[in-house]
């Protein structure tokens, strides 16, 4: 089996290589899917419940999925050869012919029929060389019968006139489709626009070519999905004519992004409609319409940078806006979505310079948010509610520059009523300058709109203020910035000392210390880490080793400092082998299992009780070096196999 996996994965590299483009390479891995059915067949990937086929590439292969639908592998003759009976696969190339007798051979019959009608046939049955984008007969079915019936009824030149839109003067492999390109057609010299994506799809005027490089004596036909109109107006154009887009039309014009529209390129807008704005709350209306750089930012954020037609998604894909970060454009079945919600409402208006979607709900990107909004739309619904219980909305809705450090819901334990010390405590999680995580350092201290001053540490793989460490990337506002943080920030109450003290956990530890003669060394102003032993971790020893232990100060300062390092280590700094260098000597082995820290194998009962001076993590048992442990399993076992031993003599 792995030989097999290595040869496919040779095959495919070395075709890779050898593609002429996203198409052919699309192409070259279905015929190797399609290769154990025999000679040129390829691998389709049909969505069940639908008649959509696609040559499959590595990604949907194994997925089994396109548009987040199931698919079913079905195998075809590649294109331009066709199965002989009794043989195996496809092995004879089809026979060349003109185009028009192409048309009926590959499933464009209804396009065969109306060339006849138009008198195209003699044309395209005649000397020359041509490009055919033919519809497939279910795109002439999928065609609005009113549409249908102006080009097919009594004057037959709009019928001829559509054909020609259809038909390029020269022969155009899939190769030559380059992506944003233009040809001009056999109607008027009105240009077609190509679109070659790098996951294979080609599409002219938005129509997916569904059965390329059909080749004839006199050209080539590709067969597509839909039948295509020529294209007059730039985007601003059709936002100026359609009134569903009047409050679009007003913001474009305000945030001075008209010309842009105008101008050449190959955007595509995604364009809200009146009922989108109207959606949204007023006051949040009027204020971003009032405000230029927001407006500009939210505009900005409804324009990708590039050309995206509907049938160039087959999953969802992180696109670039002009406003700088990205969209989610995906899809789902038969709609297309944008960060996983089937809000588009109307896809593919072609534009000279683009395209525009249609979209019901309007996309408010973080840069054009106050503090309150970004809180509103993240996962920190208990925090957003007790900021504004805690009476800070005037802050988190005005243009101060500011940052919230916004904890996870399961953050919060216990009672949320509000109280003076609990409004001091998220006036605490306010600070006073609009900071960027990435210019954070270690020992950095940030004021707080409650007076206090928050300390930063820097970890290998954590970022922390406090006792919190940062769980997601900034989300940056229009004046502030929101940092989710995984912990309720519990600023410092006192030094090591006073915190043991006012804790009835440690009573036993606090004489200890006093014994120990350590109670200056923690007082000091340096900074210190203790694994601090609870009552229940001094009740765990033998008695008559505490007794020893509680009356030789030499030896409780030794166990004490092999307890104690001088350096801060919040529980989110520690990772998988962290060393910890104790103020005894040697050093500590710590580790995270289950969102537990261990300390030589001991968990940590209570982490996190912040100092002045240090950090504190309870434990419930004297930490012990890990030769100790190493020595008693060593002595259970030999004890253990001595009564084996005995038994069985």
């Amino acid at each position: 089996m792995n030989v097999c996996a290595l040869a496919l994965g040779l095959a495919l590299v070395l075709t890779a290589c050898v593609a002429r483009s996203p198409f052919q390479a699309v192409l070259q891995h279905s015929r190797i899917r399609g290769r154990t059915h025999g000679p040129n067949v390829c691998a389709m990937q049909q969505i069940k419940g639908t008649s959509k086929k696609y040559f499959t590439n590595c990604k949907q292969w194994y997925h089994r999925k396109i548009c987040g639908k199931p698919t079913v592998i079905t195998y075809e003759c590649c294109p331009g050869y066709e199965k002989i009976p009794g043989e195996k696969g496809c092995p004879a190339a089809l026979p060349l012919v003109n185009i028009y007798s192409t048309l009926g051979m590959v499933g464009a019959s209804t396009t065969q029929m109306y060339s006849d009608r138009a008198q195209l046939r003699e044309e395209i049955e005649g000397p020359g060389s041509f490009t055919f984008f033919a519809p497939s007969n279910k795109a002439w079915e999928s065609l609005p019968t009113e549409i249908l019936d102006a080009l097919v009824s009594n004057v037959n030149i709009e019928l001829l006139n559509a054909l020609h839109y259809h038909m390029v003067s020269r022969r155009l492999t899939s190769e030559e489709l380059k992506h944003g390109s233009t040809f001009s057609s056999m109607y008027q010299d009105a240009p077609v626009h190509i679109h070659h994506y790098s996951n294979g799809i080609v599409t002219v005027n938005c129509a997916r070519l569904v059965k390329p490089d059909q080749h004839a004596t006199n050209g080539i036909v590709h067969v597509v999905d839909r039948v295509i109109t020529a294209i007059s107006n730039n985007m601003q154009s059709i936002i100026d004519i359609d009134d569903d887009l009047e409050t679009l039309r007003t913001a474009f014009a305000a945030a001075g992004l008209t010309t842009m529209l105008e101008n050449e390129g190959h955007y595509t807008v995604f364009a809200p409609t009146n009922d989108a704005f109207e959606k949204i709350p007023r006051e949040t209306l009027n204020r971003i319409l009032g405000d230029p750089i927001a407006l500009k930012d939210l505009l900005n954020y409804h324009i990708l940078k590039n050309m995206h037609c509907a049938e160039s998604i087959v999953s969802g894909t992180p696109m670039e806006t002009l406003q700088g970060t990205m969209l989610e454009v995906g899809c789902d079945g038969e709609h297309m979505t944008l960060n996983g919600k089937a809000i588009i409402t109307k896809t593919d208006q072609l534009a000279t310079n683009g395209v525009i979607h249609y979209i019901g709900e309007l996309l408010i990107p973080d840069s054009a948010k106050t503090l309150l909004e970004l809180a509103e739309s993240s996962s920190v619904s208990t925090a957003t509610r007790m900021f504004v219980e805690a009476g800070l909305t005037p802050h988190l809705t005005g243009s101060e520059a500011l940052t919230m450090l916004a904890p996870l819901n399961d953050a919060f334990k216990g009672s949320m009523t509000m109280t003076p010390s609990m409004r001091k405590l998220m006036s605490n999680h306010v600070l006073k300058e609009q900071l960027s995580s990435k210019a954070l350092y270690h020992g950095q201290e940030l004021e707080t709109l409650g007076g206090l001053k928050l300390r930063v540490f820097v970890y290998r793989k954590n970022l922390c203020i406090e006792n919190a460490c940062i769980a997601a990337h900034d989300k940056v506002g229009r004046y502030a910035t929101m940092f989710t943080v995984d912990k309720v920030i519990t600023p410092p109450m006192g030094n090591i000392m006073d915190v043991l003290k006012a804790d009835d956990r440690f009573i036993t530890l606090v004489n200890a210390i006093q014994t120990a003669g350590m109670t200056e060394l923690l007082n000091q102003q340096k900074v210190f880490t203790f694994f601090a032993p609870t009552n229940d971790a001094f009740n765990e020893l033998p008695q008559d080793e505490r007794n020893r232990l509680m009356r030789d100060p030499q030896h409780l300062s030794g166990v004490l400092k092999y307890h104690l390092g001088e350096s801060m280590l919040v529980s989110g700094g520690v990772s998988s082998h962290t060393r910890f260098q104790t103020l005894q000597g040697e050093k500590l082995e710590l580790g995270l299992r289950n969102y537990t820290v261990y300390v030589n194998k001991i968990p940590v009962a209570d982490a996190d009780l912040m100092a002045t001076n240090g950090i504190i993590h309870a434990v419930n048992s004297i930490i012990r070096p890990l030769r100790e442990y190493h020595d008693l399993f060593n002595k259970v076992l030999n004890s253990h196999s001595s009564k084996m031993i005995s038994r069985r003599q």
